[in-house]
């Protein structure tokens, strides 16, 4: 599947959350922008530097009326223990069948190591009020993310 086009409305989605909760995209439709970030696995080096910057950039998201959501095909208990360990303050989502990640265009052929597999690709979509697309990142380093992001929120207000 491919990536949705900029300026189309973002795919819908329910996921459940790291508490069990349903959270659907559609909820925050005419409330806030979201950040949807897919990231391969809960508690690995590059996603735990990425999470923690959105963690440490939480107050500046809501300056410019905006949310996290990570997504990962990571089971509901392995989301709250991240969360619990790492003091993470946003939402996660499970992703398992990788049915979203599919809707978005992330879960493809990737390279490792010098190894192919099939699995998530690392990628942010920035979702405006409205629930359209705007902003696609798909190559940064997990270090420096949560800058990339606050830039291009910065260009929506």
């Amino acid at each position: 599947m491919s990536v949705p086009k900029l300026g189309n409305l973002a795919p819908a989605f329910t996921l459940q959350d790291q508490n069990g909760d349903k959270v659907s995209l559609k909820g925050f439709r005419g409330e806030s922008h979201v950040v949807l970030y897919f990231y391969p696995k809960a508690m690995t080096p590059g996603c735990t530097v990425q999470a923690c910057g959105l963690r440490d950039s939480q107050q500046e998201l809501k300056k410019f009326n905006a949310v996290a959501l990570g997504v990962s095909p990571d089971p509901i208990a392995r989301l709250k223990k991240f969360e619990d360990k790492e003091s993470l303050n946003f939402t996660l989502l499970s992703d398992e069948d990788h049915e979203v990640a599919d809707k978005y265009g992330v879960w493809g052929l990737k390279k490792f190591m010098g190894r192919e597999f099939v699995g998530l690709i690392r990628t942010t979509f920035i979702i405006n009020q409205e629930g359209r697309l705007v902003h696609i990142m798909d190559r940064f380093k997990t270090k420096s993310h949560h800058e990339g992001v606050k830039a291009l929120l910065a260009e929506l207000d």
